[in-house]
């Protein structure tokens, strides 16, 4: 009984002491802060809450943690230095300063680690996708410490160029190629803008062959306008045509043959019987 008295004497003294304590600890937005003291482990809410980084934080009261002001890199490399770092390649942002990452080797993480997967690495001050990353993990969390400046960059750009031309990740191919940059490639693609804008095609590309099969035509070519598509196609009978479809409902604009002003009473799939029997108008 007396030890268990003088415990709780004892934390009732270090919680006394709370508020003369400062602290450096990393934090993310929307996230609390930790730390030790005497083999204690106190958790706070921030104040203010949005900080996102590194800061050193003095308790208010046993919850709130205040901003006293914002960590010097000797702090932050002084904190990290608790916790052992891993190579890992950028792949894109999750939200504010938090990126994806993946292992530059897959056997390493899996080693040290017991597992091998994607890992989303917090207060990420530097680099871009495809960079190779040295980050450091608390057993739960992955923190940013800085770039690997001793990467190869021929990799990078390699990477780079590809996703630029929306190449698929299948088809990845250069020099030195390993499955993990196959794997970061992929991630990458997942988010970026050049994919979607690749998706998009290929989803406009569907829509109009789909409405011309439909009326027993064929898509040869589409060029993509503000509004409107201007396609090339061919009529069951074998006859080519250019014709303006809208991009809304696929209603005609311009069918490329007359149709005695009438063009926007046919949508593409109709347009097909219309110029296969036009000899009707």
């Amino acid at each position: 009984m007396t030890n268990i008295r003088k415990l709780l004497n004892e934390l009732a003294n270090q919680e006394k002491q709370l508020p003369q304590t400062q602290f450096v600890a990393p934090c993310v937005a929307g996230g609390k802060v930790r730390t030790r003291m005497s083999g204690m482990i106190y958790t706070f809410t921030p104040k203010p809450v949005n900080f996102e980084g590194w800061g050193i934080f003095q308790p208010v009261d046993i919850q709130t943690a205040a901003v006293v002001e914002e960590a010097i890199l000797p702090q932050i490399g002084e904190y990290l230095q608790q916790f052992k770092p891993l190579k890992l390649r950028l792949a894109h942002v999750l939200q504010g300063q938090t990126w994806l990452a993946y292992p530059v080797n897959e056997a390493d993480m899996r080693q040290r680690y017991g597992i091998c997967k994607p890992v989303a690495v917090h207060l990420v001050s530097d680099g871009n996708r495809f960079d190779v990353i040295i980050a450091r993990t608390d057993g739960a969390t992955w923190w940013f410490d800085e770039c690997d400046r001793r990467s190869d960059p021929f990799v990078v750009e390699q990477l780079k160029a590809n996703i630029k031309r929306a190449i698929l990740p299948k088809q990845l191919h250069f020099p030195g190629i390993t499955p993990e940059m196959r794997t970061v490639y992929h991630l990458v693609s997942q988010k970026a803008q050049e994919f979607d804008a690749l998706h998009q095609q290929k989803r406009d590309e569907n829509r109009l062959r789909n409405a011309l099969k439909l009326g027993g035509g064929e898509l040869q070519e589409f060029r993509a306008r503000k509004d409107h598509w201007v396609i090339e196609w061919m009529t069951g009978n074998g006859e080519y045509h250019t014709s303006a479809i809208s991009k809304d409902d696929l209603t005609v604009i311009s069918a490329g043959i007359c149709l005695s002003g009438e063009d926007y009473k046919f949508d593409l799939q109709s347009l097909v019987a219309v110029v296969e029997q036009r000899d009707l108008f």
